[in-house]
């Protein structure tokens, strides 16, 4: 499953990033932001192409020695970023999307809360359960 998952706001700056092991922190910060040139290129392509918009899965983005990183946007211009390591072969594609998915409801559920003022950073203990849910249990 994912060792890193972030929700970046529509001017790019992080309104959640969850990383294990916590040690890696650091470099799964620097992970996540540099995956948002990555992000904007596709988002840019996707436009020039008239690709169906409904699409927000935008699929692997860059792997690394360790890692392959994952990107999903929303109409909004909300990202999501995932980063799972490369020795899980057994994750396809379908497992991936359906994985942001149920990232984007939770996400979807906090905006729906009357407390929550968008922009602000994500403090939500439903929303820190599923992505623990999602991340790999490090023993």
């Amino acid at each position: 499953m994912a060792v890193c998952i972030a929700v970046i706001a529509k001017e790019n700056y992080p309104l959640y990033i969850r990383s294990i092991p916590t040690e890696n922190e650091l470099k799964f910060h620097y992970t996540v932001h540099t995956s948002l040139d990555v992000v904007d290129e596709k988002i840019s392509a996707m436009g020039k192409a008239l690709v169906d918009q409904r699409e927000l899965y935008l699929g692997l983005l860059y792997p690394t020695e360790d890692y392959k990183v994952y990107g999903y946007v929303t109409n909004s211009k909300v990202k999501f970023v995932m980063v799972v390591d490369s020795s899980n072969t057994a994750l396809r594609d379908n497992e991936i999307r359906s994985m942001f998915r149920k990232l984007h409801n939770s996400y979807t559920d906090i905006m729906c809360n009357p407390f929550y003022n968008p922009g602000d950073r994500i403090q939500s203990r439903a929303f820190d359960n599923m992505v623990n849910s999602m991340m790999v249990q490090v023993c």
